[in-house]
């Protein structure tokens, strides 16, 4: 497999479409994984996401759109392209299909070439859509302007999230990319994680690059989510580290001047912009209040969040900072 081999998970009980399904795209190139129904594929995408899933409508234990719902429910998952199949007559099963959030569908029986030509369609604009990272998969800057735009426009209340990390440069320069990379990582499935479990089912969760990310969520779970996300992200910070600096608390570095300084661990600082005290009306003004809160949150030792108050608004939490 080379390093840029895209991976597709075929779903049907049919195992003739299923090895013809195989024939067509692996001399295309991709690397292909197979599931007989649609609970097996559910079980499979869930262990390793692939990059593109061809599903049946018509499947035992979960028909092709009970399972891309669940897919399109699922923040981890949600940016998998789908491809349905569907018959010449089954009309209904192709609304259904795009009703559960389906990116595309073709007709059986079908041509080789315009099987590659969709499946790399629909590659070619998830790609653009999302700009997926290569780390985290989460959508880009393009997409967080047109959520932004789009949360603007609906004239509904709403909070942005901005998170990064403190002292990442030091943690970065200190162990090497790789293992700053797995910190990158480990951040997005925190964030993921801290929305699903205390954010609105209309979260959004984005990676404006580096240690730089964004969640979109509404005014009612705002602040429970970032105390989430604090405490869930100093529960994993320590882990990122070697024993010896771990039990230490800090990591020795040097500065400008050659002299030796003590580098506290990890912490994340959150900017909480929210549309509860003004009207909040383009996205440049969203990201201009958050650089401004995310600047002021660095202030302050450990982990912490802000609001427009500029008062950290995590105080006796965990990993928090008091209200100075």
């Amino acid at each position: 497999m080379t390093p840029h081999a895209r991976r597709i998970l075929i779903a049907d009980d049919d195992p003739d479409l299923r090895d013809i399904l195989r024939s067509i795209l692996e001399p295309a190139g991709f690397v292909v994984t197979e599931a007989v129904d649609g609970r097996q594929a559910l079980e499979a995408v869930r262990a390793i996401p692939p990059d593109l899933m061809i599903l049946d409508c018509i499947m035992p234990n979960l028909t092709g759109p009970e399972l891309c719902e669940q897919i399109k429910q699922d923040m981890l998952l949600r940016h998998i392209p789908v491809l349905m199949l569907t018959g010449k007559s089954e009309l209904q099963d192709k609304v259904h299909g795009i009703n559960a959030g389906a990116d595309d569908y073709l007709v059986k029986p079908f041509e080789p070439q315009e099987l590659l030509a969709r499946v790399h369609m629909a590659l070619r604009r998830t790609l653009i859509d999302l700009e997926a990272n290569p780390l985290t998969k989460l959508p880009g800057n393009i997409s967080i302007q047109r959520e932004l735009e789009r949360r603007i426009s609906s004239q509904q209340p709403f909070a942005a999230c901005y998170a990064d990390l403190n002292r990442f440069k030091a943690f970065n320069d200190h162990y090497g990319f790789k293992r700053g990379d797995d910190v990158i990582q480990r951040t997005a499935t925190v964030l993921l994680h801290a929305s699903k479990a205390y954010g609105s089912p209309e979260d959004f969760v984005g990676h404006i690059g580096g240690d730089d990310f964004i969640v979109i969520t509404s005014t009612r779970c705002a602040e429970a989510l970032c105390r989430a996300i604090i405490r869930d992200f100093d529960a994993e910070a320590p882990q990122f580290y070697d024993e010896n600096d771990r039990l230490r608390g800090y990591l020795m570095a040097t500065d400008r001047k050659g002299q030796p300084v003590k580098v506290p661990l990890l912490s994340i600082a959150i900017a909480l912009v929210t549309s509860e005290k003004q009207p909040l009306t383009h996205p440049g003004q969203v990201a201009t209040i958050g650089a401004e809160l995310k600047s002021y949150a660095k202030r302050f030792e450990g982990s912490t969040y802000v609001k427009e108050r500029r008062q950290p608004s995590d105080a006796g939490q965990p990993g928090g900072s008091p209200a100075p």
